[in-house]
């Protein structure tokens, strides 16, 4: 019995106090773009539940702009402290002039809570029902929407479309609010879709451009927004939220997703098919941890850098 605990003592010092710590950059190819269409990159990045005094973390992201990315999207779920936008700010300050797409998880909008940790292994969190307590609504949202969208030039998809020119490529994009507080509006998708192609046709043709790819943005990748994503056209979806399980077993994989995706694709890129439609799906294993939580073990925070290649 002294020896299964000290193991699990040993994992628990090596999962709170180094691996959630040792930030990777993963790369993923996508065969998503139309033949002759020069390839993009786009780096993914989620859930950095960033708390002000997390200064490795914002030197390791803001590192990240010597990629040069084409694209930037950002699953959400940035804030993990009342007092963690500055260092939002300071993580995403060379990232001015890329463009970029994002969408909210609830911790953009909800301080973290004291909670048993262990309760996370149990299954989805709670915290749909936080969303109608009038005090737990306590974050600078707006502030964080300023920057990203004013200082950054990102474009905001929460229940919204939009469209971006990469060489040559119109991504048009569209995305919804987190589905895990149920802000998404899966309702509306079809109207704006519907709206911007009629916008964007005359312009489409009078720019010459031929390649167009529909990408869809989520923070939590609940089947039923998946689904739907699906439906709507997609040819590649970005998600984050799950932390790729964050406590993992070796051999066997996440415990958990904190959602109801198959464990299987918990994390990374994988295919996602629904009604004879399939897209490519990525899954950000994210950044960060609850400052309530801190630890990760076989599961070690991550960004990744996707190269969008034509199809064969």
């Amino acid at each position: 019995m002294s020896a299964l605990a000290f193991v699990g003592a040993a994992a628990f010092a090596w999962g709170s106090l180094v691996e959630r710590r040792l930030f990777t950059l993963r790369r993923e190819t996508v065969p998503v773009l139309p033949r002759g269409a020069e390839s993009v990159t786009i780096l993914h990045l989620s859930d950095l539940h960033m708390a002000p005094w997390q200064h490795d973390k914002q030197a390791w992201i803001r590192s990240l702009a010597l990629l040069k990315p084409d694209l930037i999207v950002d699953t959400g779920d940035n804030l993990g402290h009342e007092d963690g936008i500055p260092g939002v700010e300071r993580a995403f300050a060379e990232f001015g002039g890329i463009p970029g797409l994002y969408v909210h998880g609830s911790n953009d909008y909800f301080g973290p809570m004291h909670k048993n940790w262990l309760k996370y292994l149990t299954g989805p969190s709670s915290a749909h029902r936080r969303r109608k307590s009038p005090r737990s609504r306590n974050l600078d949202t707006p502030r964080l929407d300023t920057f990203f969208a004013d200082a950054l030039g990102w474009q905001n998809l929460n229940n919204a479309v939009g469209s971006v020119t990469v060489k040559g490529t119109r991504f048009d994009v569209f995305g919804v609010d987190d589905p895990h507080i149920g802000a998404d509006r899966l309702d509306l998708l079809t109207g704006l879709l519907d709206s911007q192609q009629d916008d964007e046709t005359l312009e489409t043709a009078d720019a010459g451009l031929q390649h167009v790819v529909n990408i869809g943005v989520v923070h939590a990748p609940y089947q039923r927004v998946l689904n739907s994503f699906l439906n709507h056209g997609a040819d590649l979806i970005l998600a984050g939220h799950t932390h790729g399980g964050q406590v993992c077993v070796p051999g066997y994989g996440a415990l958990v997703t904190n959602c109801d995706i198959p464990r299987a694709q918990v994390k990374g890129l994988s295919l996602w098919r629904h009604a004879l439609r399939s897209a490519f799906l990525h899954v950000s294993g994210g950044l960060g941890t609850s400052i309530y939580a801190p630890m990760r073990f076989a599961c070690r925070p991550e960004a990744t850098l996707l190269t969008l290649v034509a199809r064969d």
